[in-house]
């Protein structure tokens, strides 16, 4: 982590155009068009699965789409709306509105922006797994959730939001079901899960509504009564001119209101970008400017609003069809972003066609690959505090909301780490012998006479908030009533101190002056060296009691017993006198 230095921005599509090729051209052009088609329904159903319009999720992977591909670090990464946040968006409609997303989603921008030029790119990939996890198969229920209605064909007009009361909607209608509606989602399902098994080149998600669209306009033709509710029954026809910039009216209580869901929405954007393009780095074998991708993608957050668009993100689906057909420069991204401009612009009526039932079948599969339970079986066979974290992320995703997910998912995981340290972390007591190769790998032992009066304490592990106290706790109940003349602190392992070890090594060194123990320090480092420099420890133990080696502090506090020792005889032999 960085927070000084030059700007980190270096989109990947200018160094790929210095050595274009006419063959590169031909493999990006073909590789784009394949996404653009993958990306259509996709672009559609999250569109309509958020809250908006089929055309706003169109105009989202459009727009977000290639700006993503012209401004970010990844060579091959595809930017658009993504099933990741269509809680997200639809939560913030339901409070908010349209004009309150557009303003949590440029919010979410600037911020993705300021983590790129504080160069946090690498400090996003810190966040614990098993967080990321949790709230994707959360999100993933949700999803799930959220088609039972046009998939079984329930026609609930008022659907409630909060995951318990929507399943107590669908089973107190569970009589309701259209098995015409129902049929259509199953034939779509299976059309997607089989066209893989045919051909990896297939996308199932375009021929589902392909093959399923054509099949239920012609039963239509043959039969009048089969209705079957379509994407034109529900938005009526689509508009096919690209929406014009509007502007935002900016209010500061609706902007602190919104602070928390542009929060979300800016990690999310950035957990899934960058999961993205390391997982597209292990197949290509390139290098993401992790900076310049977040930078890209805030971009992109910050534009899109003002059409009208939803949040953008690296989609990893996406980006893995592109690989597949041969796209290994952003070029690819920018003709997918083309395709579905003139689908857009030519093809939308065809569009109005599409059953509701087959966006949903599209949706649950997506559900399906987000949930990822082979991960969540793998880490349920993992330590109880990684266990923890998923769980709760995944149970508050699903019960209330993705920011309550994060925020706390990240302080229990935070709060369970830093219990494990502090377990981990031991603080040894030795006397009479100490052995200077003890848990090294050094095979010769040098064996260490200690005066009788001096104590050693060494700590295993960072002297942090969480250790300090457990070394004051080591220091009360090894004293007893005998209290040493001398104490050497053993700080060969500590790696840091932070400002509560420094707190309590002070007042440490300042009660035992007080008793008139001398305290030596062995093994520090130059990192922990510094710190105690500037917090002034050097000056109040005295310099010389800073050894930066075991051995030469051992022999100073045998002196030191031992000058103890000879004054003591003096002073008895002249009060004998």
């Amino acid at each position: 982590m960085n927070f000084s230095g030059s700007i980190d921005f270096s989109p990947k599509i200018v160094s790929a155009l210095r050595h274009y090729s006419a063959a590169r051209f031909k493999s990006d052009l073909i590789a784009g068009i394949v996404v653009g088609i993958v990306a259509l329904p996709l672009a559609i159903a999250f569109g309509i699965a958020s809250g908006v319009s089929p055309t706003v999720g169109l105009t989202t992977a459009i727009i977000g789409g290639f700006i993503v591909s012209a401004l970010g670090g990844n060579s091959v990464q595809i930017g658009g709306p993504t099933g990741a946040f269509i809680i997200i968006v639809y939560s913030i409609i339901q409070q908010y509105g349209l004009e309150g997303l557009g303003v949590a989603t440029f919010m979410a921008g600037v911020m993705l922006v300021g983590m790129g030029l504080f160069h946090l790119g690498t400090v996003i990939k810190f966040i614990p797994y098993p967080i990321v996890v949790g709230f994707t198969a959360g999100i993933a229920l949700t999803i799930f959730s959220t088609q039972i209605n046009d998939f079984f064909g329930l026609g609930l007009a008022d659907v409630p939001g909060a995951f318990i009361s929507k399943w107590g909607v669908y089973f107190e209608h569970i009589g309701d079901i259209s098995w015409t509606t129902l049929a259509v989602g199953a034939v779509s399902l299976a059309i997607i899960v089989l066209t893989p098994r045919i051909s990896k080149r297939l996308p199932g998600a375009l021929m589902a509504i392909v093959v399923v669209t054509a099949g239920v306009a012609l039963l239509h033709s043959l039969f009048p009564d089969f209705a079957v509710e379509t994407i034109g029954d529900r938005f009526g026809d689509m508009e096919t001119d690209l929406p014009a910039p509007q502007a935002f009216a900016w209010d500061m209580e609706v902007i602190n209101s919104l602070m928390p869901w542009a929060f979300t929405i800016a990690v999310l954007a950035a957990i899934e970008s960058l999961l993205s393009a390391t997982v597209a780095d292990g197949v290509t074998g390139s290098h993401t400017n992790s900076n310049t991708e977040l930078i890209g993608q805030g971009a992109a957050n910050m534009v899109v609003p003002f059409f009208g668009g939803i949040p953008v993100t690296g989609a990893i689906a996406r980006t893995m069809t592109n690989i597949s057909n041969g796209g290994r420069t952003p070029v690819a991204g920018v003709v997918h972003a083309v395709v579905l401009l003139l689908i857009f612009l030519f093809a939308m009526p065809l569009i109005n066609h599409v059953p509701m039932a087959c966006l949903a079948a599209v949706l649950i599969v997506v559900a399906y690959n987000m949930s990822g339970w082979r991960t969540l079986v793998a880490i349920f066979h993992t330590h109880r505090s990684d266990i923890s974290v998923l769980l709760v992320t995944f149970f508050l995703t699903v019960i209330f909301d993705l920011t309550i997910a994060i925020e706390f998912g990240l302080l229990l995981a935070i709060i369970l780490f830093l219990r494990r340290v502090t377990q981990n972390t031991q603080i040894k007591v030795y006397s009479d012998h100490l052995d200077v190769a003890e848990g090294t790998d050094l095979s010769q032992h040098e064996v260490l006479d200690v005066a009788r009066g001096v104590s050693v304490y060494e700590i295993d592990g960072p002297f942090f908030f969480g250790v300090a106290t457990k070394f004051d706790e080591v220091m009360r109940t090894t004293t007893g009533n005998l209290k040493p003349k001398v104490r050497i602190i053993r700080m060969r392992k500590v790696s840091f101190i932070d400002a509560t070890g420094l707190h309590n090594l002070e007042i440490l060194i300042k009660s035992s002056q007080r008793e008139g123990i001398h305290v030596v320090l062995s093994g520090v480092n130059d990192g922990v060296r510094h710190s105690l420099e500037q917090a002034g420890i050097d000056i109040l133990i005295g310099q010389d009691k800073v050894c930066d080696h075991i051995t030469k502090a051992v022999a100073m506090a045998n002196r030191i017993v031992a000058e103890l020792a000879e004054h003591e005889k003096k002073h008895k032999k002249s009060e004998v006198d």
